[in-house]
Parts: structure tokens; C-alpha cells; sequence
């Protein structure tokens, strides 16, 4: 198990249509980030297009791609090259009707260090995503890296503590997050303040009960329907890292694209656990009936 200090760049940023162009931006803030002493580089969710969910067309799954892949090939050299360890966030396909939300950890010398496939998967306006992904079958397992054991999950998952809990359970150091959320367009400022602070609590709820820190890498900008039927999605970036009592080190803005680095220090895991021994005091044997939808 890793100790110390872990150096995390957070690459927020605006996508286009252009998917090369996308992989450009991708690249530049990459080794931007890596230039700035990071050794772990986190993306945000689907980041190699637009967020193709808000329709169901599907003409969209030709956009999925094996793992390993084109994708995999070119962020194993950029981690390589750059000396980090990469979260990356890509639309697999795994074979003819079976896709999945897929993030892959790179680790420095341009290995697959693992994946994990999206778990929970929504299916809401602007958010179709059960039309495209397949529930994810991996297990919730953290991958061992250089850097840490990583904890990884994508978006949706971030609102399911029990998610947050079995990584830890099973030895994460940290809980990562890539994203894509936002807030429809347009509503009203109320609700979406109240849509954002819960974005917020939730992860910085699974920091505290977990003892861990978390990092939630969101997308930013404008992104439209391509139907027509809505007026798009704003995203609303504000990612974020939390410390292992839920104390936030760093949020950025809502609609400013970022390459930041930012420390967090895993020996604080021990530290914080042991004034809040919340594994100590788990009644685990009167959890059964949780494995149930709903208790009559």
C-alpha cells in the first residue's frame, strides 16, 4: 500500500463535435498537469466527444470501441511519455449489442492497469444512458497502481454510498469519480443550486463515512440536443477534491475549463479512522436485508 503525498491533476474541459480536436485539448492539458508534478491525471466522463446521451440514436454506437483500442493505444504513450499514472473514461464496445461505460487506468510505464465498468446507469431526460450501456459486470475493484490503490467509479455511481463502501472495504485509497452532470436548460437558479450542493454533500458524505478522500472530475460547457426537443445540457463543472473528513481542498468553477494539481496526503487515512472508527463499529452482522430492493 502506498503512503505519502499523491499529486492528482483534474483536467475539466469543454468538448466539441471535433473528436480530434477534443483529443488535442485532451493532450495539451494532460501533459500540462504532468508538467506541474502530477503522478495521477484524471478525465472526465466520455471525454473523447460530446455527450452523445441526450438522444437515443443509434447511429451513436459507432462511436464505441474495443479495450484495448485506438483510444488505449493513444493515452498508454501520452502516460508513458508524460511519467503518469490516467484515469481515462471511454465508450467500450465489447462485442456486436453489448457496450459499456468503461474507465481505464493507465499506469506510467503505458499499461492498462485495470477498468472498471459503469455499474449504475441512469435513464433520465437528457440522460438516456440505459438505451447505450450495458450494467457494468466487473465488481466494485479497485486497481492497483504506482500511485495508490484507486477506487474507481463513473458519475452515477457517485450518488451510491454502497458503491463508495465496498472500495473501500476492499482497499481503495481513493474514490474517483469522472463525470459528465449538469443542470437542463433552462431552470430556474433555486433548483439548480439545490441540484449542485447535492452533487456536492453526497461525495463529500462518502469521503467522511469511508475515511477516504474523493475527487469528482466534471465536465464544463454548453452542450446541445441534437433532436432539438430540449434546449441541451449546461454542465456545471465544479469538480472538486474532498479530504478524508470531507473537507473540500479544491472545487473549481462552474464554467471554466482547468488543469489543476492538487495534493492530497494518504497518510491521513489511518490518522482520520482511527478518531472515527466507523469500520470498528459497523453492525455487519445486521446489514442482510440492504441486499434487498425494498423491505415490506
Amino acid at each position: 500500500m502506498v503512503h505519502g503525498a499523491m499529486r492528482i491533476g483534474l483536467v475539466q474541459q469543454a468538448n466539441s463535435s471535433n473528436a480530434e480536436a477534443n483529443w488535442l485539448k485532451l493532450r495539451r492539458n494532460i501533459r500540462q498537469c504532468a508538467a506541474a508534478g502530477a503522478q495521477l491525471v484524471i478525465l472526465q466522463e466520455l471525454h473523447n466527444t460530446l455527450y452523445f446521451c441526450q438522444t437515443e440514436d443509434a447511429a451513436n454506437f459507432d462511436l464505441a470501441e474495443p479495450i484495448p483500442g485506438p483510444s488505449t493505444e493513444r493515452f498508454s504513450q501520452l502516460a508513458k511519455d508524460s511519467g503518469i499514472v490516467l484515469v481515462t473514461s471511454l465508450f467500450e464496445r465489447r462485442t456486436a449489442g453489448i457496450y459499456h461505460n468503461t474507465a481505464v487506468v493507465i499506469e506510467k510505464n503505458g499499461q492498462i492497469a485495470g477498468k472498471y465498468r459503469k455499474m449504475h446507469i441512469p435513464d433520465d431526460p437528457n440522460y438516456y444512458e440505459k438505451f447505450y450501456f450495458t450494467p457494468g459486470d466487473l465488481g466494485f475493484q479497485p486497481i492497483d497502481t504506482s500511485v495508490g490503490k484507486l477506487g474507481v467509479l463513473v458519475c452515477w455511481d457517485q450518488w451510491f454510498p454502497e458503491a463508495a463502501r465496498l472500495m473501500a472495504l476492499k482497499g481503495a485509497q481513493i474514490l474517483i469519480y469522472p463525470t459528465a452532470i449538469g443542470w437542463e436548460v433552462p431552470e430556474k437558479d433555486r433548483p439548480r443550486q439545490l441540484q449542485l450542493d447535492a452533487w456536492v454533500v453526497s461525495q463529500r458524505g462518502h469521503a467522511i463515512a469511508n475515511g477516504l478522500p474523493v475527487v469528482a472530475v466534471n465536465r464544463t460547457g454548453h452542450e446541445a440536443d441534437p433532436s432539438g426537443q430540449t434546449a441541451g445540457i449546461q454542465f456545471w463543472g465544479n469538480s472538486f477534491v474532498a479530504g478524508p473528513q470531507g473537507e473540500i481542498i479544491y472545487q473549481a468553477s462552474a464554467d471554466e475549463e482547468v488543469q489543476r494539481v492538487v495534493t492530497v496526503h494518504l497518510e491521513r487515512i489511518e490518522k482520520v479512522r482511527r478518531i472515527w472508527p466507523f469500520f470498528r463499529d459497523r453492525r455487519i452482522d445486521q446489514y442482510h436485508q440492504l441486499a434487498r430492493r425494498f423491505i415490506d
